[in-house]
């Protein structure tokens, strides 16, 4: 007996390493043209399942397992996602936008399988259940690429998937009632409100009382892993809740992500989960791609092409009128309708409910795994070339009356289409609410710079929170917890922890997320610098530096030296000391381009406001003359929200003048007494 489980476990690995090893070069190939990783992980279990090379077969309990545990966790995180104020800001494009979609989908599709022969119940099954459900993870990721989520094809293609993933919810329990002489009609409903009634209330007792607690309590450890296994406790016990009671695993772990998603380490969750679930979504999708008959696919091609056509032509079609009727633009509706043409993975789990219930045949099943991995497969070029396509016919309809109401939109009032910032951007992101944290936050709340808190302490985290501070918990480390707090549109990052090791992750995760933003960290000694300085943070302050500078300062005043000249000699420290600190960390053989303050010694860059009724208020730039009599330039001045880049001579400085100069740190200090406010 120990022989053989000890063969197959040793089977078992064996073909978790065969799976790697292809999806490895598989990906590798498809990535150069940028195909998407999940068609990749479905053309490897094509090609190593029991119709390609035989490797794995189908059934397998390797198959099975990672199978369920894919679907668990696509779920799951689907239902993490799913923000229920995000979704109440969209609840028209989601509700009304996603109920049309779903309803022209059927319609079309439904007409046309009834055509082909199939029968009324299974037309309605692959139109409603099958392909009214797009790629979420595939449209999403072209998107972002694109940075396109906040264009207005982005925003109502995101609502109308957001809607298709609710959807799998009441479609997994419709359809054995779809398939159905087994149970009658009013028994079933019975059935389901029972369990629904059940279900509703235990996931709301655990939403507003178990989860918060448990993860306060395991928050207050600051145990990473402990906060990970208590994620994959709750999304694995609804799981197994919900199939107590005779529903699906999936549906259990949806639920569990939705219950997480209304409480603050929703976004904490999802980035320990992300890993785990990428893993096991990548074993699912080659489970998939294992029970698609590549002898099939390759006898049936042609005709597996026009349906791969024909699919995406109706849901184009569908997509488009939904969005047409939602009042958006000619070129906006277009490109949301091509955004939605694919069949999306979710369709991988009802195609197996309907093959179980006998609403498809084998035949069937095969041609909607083939198509769907067809039009998943095509969704990234389709979309890439839909932008010249639009604006063709745009400029063609451009040529009529009729046509320009249709350019127009039915609302008439939309502009061109272009790209929509964040609510939020420009901001702060602050690591950490300690002694730093603090002082940099009321800084920033002083001068009206926005500024977002991530703070992994969830006591300051809740107390922070009722004092109305924009405090979100969570691990800076994981990029869901940095993206939340919107890092690819802020423009500082300011660290300030003590952690040498987490500083590093946090820099490396901003600077592959935002390569632009500034980042700001603190050090606990030299020795970190030159770590830093490779991962890219801007500017780097060591506390052993810092300290050494405060002595430095009571050493002086202990032997009377005039304040007004320590000032001066501190300045010229922090001036010249961090500089010459990081020319004795940073490798010289690297080229990190030139620096202002690295590449001119001594020349710095301070903001200096003009004081109401200063010597500088109210004098235009040629009268002060800052070249000749002050040795400092001026780069540009800041007025309220405006900025005047390399002003002229005839500008005129007024009270609360923001001035960006440029000059030795000596001169910068000595005329900042021209810019104070003269007492009255």
């Amino acid at each position: 007996m120990g022989a053989q489980n000890e063969m197959d476990s040793s089977i078992l690995l064996a073909h978790v390493d065969v799976i790697l090893g292809f999806a490895i070069l598989i990906l590798t190939l498809f990535s150069r043209f940028e195909i998407p990783p999940v068609l990749g992980f479905l053309v490897t279990g094509m090609l190593i399942g029991p119709y390609g090379l035989g490797v794995l077969k189908g059934g397998s309990d390797l198959v099975d397992l990672n199978s369920e545990l894919g679907m668990i966790f696509l779920l799951f995180t689907i239902g993490v996602d799913l923000s229920l104020s995000e979704l109440w800001k969209m609840k028209k494009d989601a509700l009304m936008g996603g109920s049309l979609h779903l309803f022209f989908t059927t319609v079309f599709v439904s007409i046309a399988c009834l055509v082909l022969g199939f029968s009324p119940a299974t037309s309605i099954f692959i139109g409603c259940i099958l392909l009214s459900h797009s790629s979420t993870a595939v449209v999403l990721k072209v998107l972002q690429d694109r940075n396109e989520i906040f264009t207005p094809h982005g925003k109502t293609s995101l609502a109308i998937l957001v809607f298709q993933d609710l959807t799998i919810v009441p479609m997994i329990l419709v359809t054995p009632m779809l398939a159905g002489n087994s149970v009658s009609l009013d028994v079933e409903l019975s059935s389901i409100f029972l369990k629904g009634s059940l279900i509703i209330a235990v996931f709301i007792l655990s939403a507003k009382v178990l989860v918060p607690r448990i993860f306060y309590y395991v928050g207050r450890t600051g145990s990473k892993q402990l906060f990970l296994v208590s994620v994959l406790f709750i999304c694995l016990s609804a799981a197994v809740f919900t199939s107590s009671i005779g529903l699906s695993l999936a549906l259990g772990a949806f639920l569990a992500g939705t219950v997480i998603s209304g409480s603050s380490y929703n976004h904490q969750a999802l980035g320990n989960i992300s890993p785990i679930k990428d893993m096991f979504m990548s074993f699912f999708f080659v489970s998939v791609g294992t029970l698609l008959n590549v002898n099939y696919l390759l006898d049936n091609f042609s005709t597996l092409i026009l349906a791969t056509i024909g699919v995406i032509t109706l849901k184009t079609i569908a997509g488009t009128v939904v969005s047409f009727l939602l009042g958006y633009p000619l070129r906006t509706t277009i490109l949301t309708g091509i955004a939605l043409s694919q069949i999306g993975e979710l369709a991988f789990v009802l195609s197996r409910l309907g093959l179980e219930y006998s609403l498809l045949t084998e035949e069937t099943y095969q041609t909607i795994l083939a198509v769907s991995i067809l039009t998943m497969g095509v969704t990234p070029f389709l979309i890439n070339s839909s932008y010249k396509s639009a604006d063709f016919i745009v400029k063609k309809a451009s040529n009529t009356v009729l046509g320009m109401k249709l350019v127009q939109g039915l609302s008439g009032t939309f502009e061109e289409e272009k790209n929509i910032e964040p609510e939020i951007k420009d901001h702060v992101i602050v690591v950490g609410f300690g002694f730093s944290g603090k002082t940099i936050s009321r800084a920033a709340k002083t001068a009206g710079v926005p500024y977002v808190i991530i703070e992994s302490n969830p006591d300051i985290v809740r107390q922070e929170r009722e004092k109305e501070e924009q405090i979100q918990y969570g691990d800076a480390t994981l990029g869901a917890v940095l993206e939340y707090a919107g890092i690819k549109y802020a423009r500082v990052l300011v660290i300030g922890m003590s952690d040498a090791d987490t500083t590093r992750k946090i820099v490396e995760t901003a600077k592959e997320m935002n390569p632009s933003i500034c980042v700001i960290a603190k050090v606990h000694d030299l020795k970190e610098m030159k770590q830093l300085n490779k991962l890219g943070a801007d500017e780097i302050i060591p506390e052993d530096y810092e300290t050494s500078v405060e002595i430095f300062v009571r050493l002086l005043e202990k032997y009377l030296v005039p304040r007004e000249d320590i000032e001066k000699m501190v300045n010229d420290l922090r001036a010249n000391g961090y500089r010459r600190l990081r020319k004795l960390v940073v490798d010289p053989s690297i080229d990190s381009g030139f620096s202002i303050k690295d590449g001119l010694p001594g020349i710095d860059i301070q903001v200096l406001k003009v004081g109401k009724d200063s010597r500088f208020d109210g004098k235009t730039l040629a009268d002060l003359d800052f070249r000749k009599k002050h040795r400092l330039t001026i780069i540009s001045v800041r007025r309220s929200l405006d900025m005047f880049p390399t002003p002229a001579g005839d500008f005129l400085l007024q009270a609360n003048d923001a001035c960006i100069l440029l000059g030795k740190a000596e001169d910068l200090y000595n005329v900042r007494k021209f810019f104070e406010s003269v007492p009255s």
